[in-house]
């Protein structure tokens, strides 16, 4: 029978496969009718350049324990939020290669969870800020076209879902204590990785 930490396990398992199989494919720009608050919970959940190295960096915090999980529920949406204005502001201005820097991120977070390191809670932090930063900042870049206001408005629809979503998949980590609960939680993260390494190869095949 399972345990309290074997039903938060299969909750995050469920998350990560509404992630890994979405319905389709949308840009930047996606249209719920529902507002722009909305149509960034949308974008979100549609994009898994976005959503798999969010849910890495959840398990990642949730095994280092409870210090760096409360620090990556904060710190990941104001990073997000933060880099995003920082998108919008930029926008026209750049044009980084995204494909490269999701696919990197989502390698690097995987294996680091496969890897199960013993990192300190500030680094944890400090990653959950790089990876908010950096995500955010493209997302401001592609929404830019729905005008400043609306943008913004999808923005804090992300840093919303990011809040709600790193709290329970870490929330599941920090209870996988018995050894087949953090095997699991390692298992996800080998998945993570070798879906980043596959859109690697599709990225460095593509630029030929």
């Amino acid at each position: 029978m399972f345990d309290r930490s074997g039903n938060r396990l299969l909750l995050a398992a469920g998350c990560l496969a509404a992630l890994l199989f979405p319905a389709h494919a949308d840009a930047h720009l996606v249209t719920t009718g529902l507002g722009p608050v909305y149509d960034g919970i949308d974008h979100f959940f549609l994009s898994p350049g976005d959503g798999l190295p969010v849910i890495a960096l959840a398990l990642l915090a949730g095994l280092r324990g409870p210090a760096a999980g409360r620090r990556a529920i904060w710190i990941l949406p104001v990073a997000w939020l933060a880099g995003g204005v920082t998108g919008l502001a930029m926008a026209g201005r750049i044009l980084p290669p995204e494909d490269a820097l999701d696919a990197v991120s989502l390698l690097l977070l995987g294996i680091l969870v496969a890897a199960d390191l013993s990192l300190p809670s500030t680094l944890v932090a400090a990653i959950a800020a790089l990876l908010g930063a950096l995500h955010g900042f493209l997302n401001g870049l592609g929404f830019f076209p729905a005008g400043p206001g609306p943008a913004t408005l999808q923005l804090l629809g992300i840093a919303v879902v990011l809040f709600v979503l790193v709290t329970m998949i870490a929330a599941a980590a920090v209870t996988a204590r018995p050894l087949w609960a953090r095997t699991l939680v390692r298992v996800v993260g080998s998945w993570i990785a070798a879906s980043g390494l596959l859109w690697v190869g599709w990225v460095l095949h593509g630029a030929k």
